[in-house]
């Protein structure tokens, strides 16, 4: 009998090693996250932007502006609490309760108080506390989460837990052997999770068959779910290109402002001889018309509403980040078991001697063709009526379906004694009563080599079964031979008290062979389009999976990953160093028997090589991976929590083809940050000249603070809402992902926009110098020029739109809120020259016949130059 630890034990070593469960990170405080946010410079100029408009009295464009500070601040501690909550859910993951053996008796505890040494008794549909050796009994587990392969594998007791070399000997297994050998470390003892036959059980695995007792050999970070936890801790989420390249620009920026506005000061009292205070206001328009706060702004409301439109295709975004880098994949690598399966086993084949029935395409019947009427029938049979172990769902879905109706569904049948699955008989036998006591039907199901060995076949029928085996293997299947057979006991119907005398072992049974039945996790019916589609947008895609090879492969070629021969195992990636392991991955879409540091070196080697890597999965093996990655994205509906947490996106309901929505909005974003970007600078240029060049010829101020103020109620919500809504380019996802390098801040993007406004930058200037040669007052060649420059702000809209036509049924008219800008500017143009109180604020006046020419003229040259352009930005980019 075993007796367990004593609880003396058991309280020393828990004080000893710490609690089962994984240590959690300190969370940053608010502060130091407060900090950390406004030391960028993006937020600095917010703020530095912000308090200008405080300055001059404009509060509601300074609590507008300082309002995003705040949102960000808040969207960054809802991002820190991500990890930490990932991490919690790990911690809950690898804690479930447990019931162990102490002091001799059964009690169960906390997983969290389970120590090394401690006996776990396991059941059917227990969740793991700890890793450990099977001492006593038959399981089957489900190691999905840990070894990405989702058919439970079979587990026997260990004979003898080690020898001095921890390698099992022939002994027979003692619990004084068992604490002798707990010196160990883990990683001596423990092999990979995954592979059937060992003894080996694994924390947060959970039992789907069997019963059996296991010794406890590690806890909390020791176990291999506590070694995933370690990587997901020291996991950096990467930056995207586009916060990388904003910063930069934003230096930039920040220090020209500087200069040029100390440089309008000085200009403004020793040039002009203007009063300082004077010289000071032209020197913080100067500063404010450089200063593109627009881009905070963008970046801000285009990622948030990106992220709200993908909410839409039921993706849900836990990264902003993500939604930018979406549009820059250019590797997708895709987990095979709950992403591109359902992870749920399903009969996919029978075979009865040299007939097959395929599943797949085939139209349901009322009932099966009746040569695998038997087979089906005792495949049932052979199995629980309600059973735990997928494979067994999968068989009684099966049989429900297609023998409905038939005689040969016997859901009332209970079994008088069954003969489990066994080290030595990779079988097992349920064995039915029949009307007369003494007959007895059997129903056998389990590994093809066993069944066959008990129905005792000949060598040229095993041989020929065998190949039919290796051939559906060949396909991915996992493979059950099932028999039927009669018995007659002995002892006739035995008198009360007495006990009927069952045989010892399968072997003394007569089985009749009946055939094979092949189960599968089966393919998503959207993943092949899904993929084609990434495909055609430039999109390579690979498969890591911790499954055998032969399915990974045979699922790839479903699905349409790769039909080439060559994979990756994770032997392999251990042989190769980081050159070679780059190499190898051009050659190669396939990598299978993977644990989850491989699945991480392989995300790291992929962006080592310039990719932007995706990262689909939903198992706690692959948390590290996820967050790894430039875009996690996880199962929400029958992934871990663990996935969740660590990843960037969350498909809702598990759809494949979401990912290519995703893809497809993220594109467009990028599209459109990339045209506001070029809008932005290219509308602050003419703002630039109009308050600078005055100053150098000494001409009379043109733009005040105030106009530029207005300016900017006018300029945000053109790039944060009329540039966002811009409908997709009609070859959006038939193009090359970008470049990992590619900005909207790019030199190229931004000097077209400094072009465009450099044009309206000198037909406004000419429009000046010309009216003040023609007699105009200061103010009334300020009232045009200022007009002028409203309206081309419209204009320079138009001609930052996209150039490309967009997709079927889309045009740029679909855009609701163009008209919506041109009704609210014209409606503020209007209220300012028609109320005096207005008029005087800005110091405009109504202008006169020449002035309204001039407008006109000047648009006309506006729109004609900003055509030219588009033209020639259109013949580039064709």
């Amino acid at each position: 009998m075993f007796q367990g630890l004593s609880a003396a034990q058991a309280a020393h070593r828990l004080a000893r090693d710490g609690p089962n469960a994984l240590p959690g990170s300190k969370p940053k405080s608010i502060a130091r996250i407060m900090v950390e946010v406004l030391s960028e410079p993006m937020f600095l100029m917010l703020l530095t932007a912000g308090c200008i408009y405080l300055a001059l009295g404009d509060r509601a464009e300074a609590l507008f502006l300082l309002a995003f500070v705040f949102a960000v601040i808040g969207t960054t501690l809802a991002q820190q609490r991500k990890t930490q909550r990932a991490l919690e859910s790990l911690r809950d993951l690898s804690a479930p309760r447990a019931l162990v053996i102490r002091d001799g008796i059964e009690q169960r505890i906390a997983g969290r108080d389970v120590v090394r040494g401690d006996l776990l008794v396991l059941h059917e549909g227990d969740r793991i506390a700890a890793d450990g050796l099977l001492l006593d009994g038959q399981l089957s587990v489900d190691e999905s989460l840990l070894s990405g392969e989702a058919v439970p594998v079979s587990k026997t007791p260990i004979q003898d837990v080690s020898n001095n070399n921890g390698v099992p000997s022939n002994g027979t297994a003692s619990d004084d052997k068992a604490n002798d050998a707990l010196s160990l470390e883990p990683s001596a003892v423990f092999a990979a999770p995954g592979g059937d036959g060992t003894a080996f059980i694994f924390a947060s695995t959970v039992v789907t068959r069997g019963a059996g007792i296991a010794q406890v050999r590690a806890t909390a970070t020791s176990t291999a779910v506590g070694r995933i936890g370690e990587a997901l801790t020291h996991t950096v989420e990467p930056d995207s290109a586009l916060q990388r390249s904003s910063r930069h620009l934003v230096r930039i920026l920040g220090l020209w402002a500087l200069l040029l506005a100390a440089a309008q000061v000085s200009l403004g009292v020793l040039w002009n001889g203007l009063s300082f205070l004077d010289s000071l206001l032209s020197g913080i328009a100067l500063a404010m018309s450089i200063l593109p706060e627009e881009i905070p702004v963008i970046l801000t409301v285009f990622l948030a509403l990106g992220a709200w439109r993908i909410s839409k295709q039921q993706v849900l975004t836990r990264r902003m980040s993500a939604v930018e880098a979406l549009g820059t994949i250019s590797v997708l690598a895709v987990d095979k078991t709950g992403t591109l399966t359902q992870n749920r086993m399903a009969v996919a084949e029978l075979t009865v001697a040299d007939a097959h029935f395929n599943v797949d395409g085939v139209p349901s019947p009322t009932v099966l063709p009746e040569t695998f009427h038997h087979l089906t029938e005792f495949a049932m049979l052979a199995t629980p009526a309600d059973p735990y172990d997928p494979m067994e769902q999968a068989i009684q879905r099966f049989g429900q379906h297609w023998l409905a109706g038939t005689e040969h569904i016997h859901d009332s049948r209970v079994a008088e004694i069954e003969y489990p699955l066994s080290g030595e008989i990779l079988a097992m036998t349920r064995v039915f009563s029949q009307t007369d006591t003494s007959q007895h039907l059997l129903a056998t199901k389990g590994a093809p080599e066993a069944v066959m060995d008990l129905c005792h076949l000949p060598a040229a029928q095993r041989a020929a079964i065998g190949a039919q085996v290796g051939a559906m293997a060949q396909r991915g299947l996992r493979v059950l031979a099932v028999a039927m057979g009669r018995w007659q006991s002995r002892d006739l119907s035995p008198t009360i008290g007495q006990t009927r005398t069952w045989p010892t072992s399968q072997h003394d049974f007569t089985f009749t062979f009946l055939g094979l039945v092949g189960l599968a996790d089966p393919l998503r019916a959207d993943v092949p389009a899904a993929i084609a589609q990434c495909r055609n947008a430039g999109v390579r895609l690979i498969m890591m999976t911790g499954d055998h090879p032969i399915t990974a492969r045979a699922i790839a070629r479903q699905a349409g990953i790769s039909e080439r021969p060559a994979l990756l195992t994770g032997a392999d990636i251990d042989a190769l160093n980081d050159a070679a392991l780059s190499a190898r991955l051009q050659q190669v879409d396939l990598c299978a028997r993977l644990q989850p540091a491989h699945k991480l070196r392989l995300v790291r080697a992929l962006q080592a090589s310039g990719e932007v890597v995706a990262m689909t999965g939903d198992g706690v093996n692959d948390a590290p991976a996820l967050k790894a990655a430039d875009v996690g994205i996880a199962m929400g509906a029958r992934g871990t929590d663990v996935a969740r947490e660590a990843a960037a996106l969350v498909l809702l309901d598990d759809d494949f083809d979401r990912i290519v929505d995703a893809i497809s909005q993220g594109r467009r974003i990028y599209d459109n940050i990339e045209n506001a970007a070029r809008f932005a600078f290219a509308v602050h240029v003419p703002i630039i000249a109009l308050v600078l060049v005055p100053t150098l010829l000494a001409w009379p101020v043109l733009l005040l603070p105030v106009h530029i103020v207005l300016l900017e109620l006018l300029i945000d919500p053109a790039c944060a809402i009329v540039f966002e809504a811009d409908p997709p380019a009609a070859n959006l996802m038939t193009r090359p992902p970008r470049l990992r390098t590619a900005s909207p801040f790019a030199l190229n993007n931004l000097l077209q926009g400094v072009v465009q406004g450099l044009g309206v930058a000198l037909l406004l200037l000419l429009g000046n110098a010309w009216l003040a040669a023609a007699g105009a007052t200061p103010v009334a060649s300020r009232s045009v020029v200022f007009i002028a420059l409203v309206l081309s702000v419209l204009l320079l809209i138009w001609a930052n739109q996209r150039v490309l036509k967009s997709a079927p049924s889309q045009s740029t008219s679909s855009n609701p809120w163009l008209a919506r800008i041109v009704v609210a500017t014209a409606s503020v143009l209007i209220l300012i020259l028609a109320l005096p109180p207005l008029r005087q604020l800005m110091k405009l006046t109504v202008p006169d016949q020449l002035g309204l020419i001039t407008i006109a003229c000047l648009l006309v040259l506006s729109m004609i130059w900003l055509t030219s352009v588009r033209l020639v930005r259109a013949r580039v980019m064709a």
